[in-house]
């Protein structure tokens, strides 16, 4: 008994297909979501090394010059006080007064953070590629079986 004897074989191999298909589309929707979530973390991650620096280079106990951006690549000349205590958000619209060397921490774990959450955001693009793989294989598998049996 072939396809054209039975088209309710036809019928399921072409619904199988659209279920992959379908599947292999939400799977390239969340896959689109992880870069996403990984170019916005890498952004913070490259922030948070700045600030690090930024708050290595507060160490002088001297006044110093420095250039503060503005916007848009604009920066205004000032000239920084000997620095002891930092400003730090810490959500919500709260902002708490640190001391440097603490403030330093809390960046440093913030970075420790963003590496995790870059590294599970790896691993994640990695399992979806290869249950796309997976999903582009058994179409094609399918959609040749389907063309074998309509052509017998």
């Amino acid at each position: 008994m072939n396809s054209r004897d039975n088209p309710q074989d036809q019928i399921s191999t072409e619904q199988k297909i659209n279920e992959m298909v379908q599947q292999s589309k939400i799977l390239e929707a969340y896959m689109n979501d992880i870069l996403t979530k990984e170019s916005t973390l890498s952004r913070l991650f490259t922030e948070a090394h700045l600030a690090s620096e930024a708050i290595q280079e507060l160490s002088s106990p001297n006044q110093e010059e420095s250039l503060v951006p503005i916007g848009i690549g604009i920066y205004l000349k000032v000239t920084v006080p000997q620095v002891r205590n930092l400003f730090v958000n810490v959500g919500s619209g709260v902002t708490i007064e640190k001391p440097k060397d603490k403030t330093r921490d809390y960046v440093e774990t913030k970075i420790k953070e963003f590496e995790l959450a870059l590294k599970q955001l790896q691993s994640q693009k990695e399992q979806i590629a290869i249950r796309m793989n997976q999903l582009q294989e058994e179409i094609n598998a399918e959609m040749q079986k389907s063309q074998r049996t309509s052509n017998s």
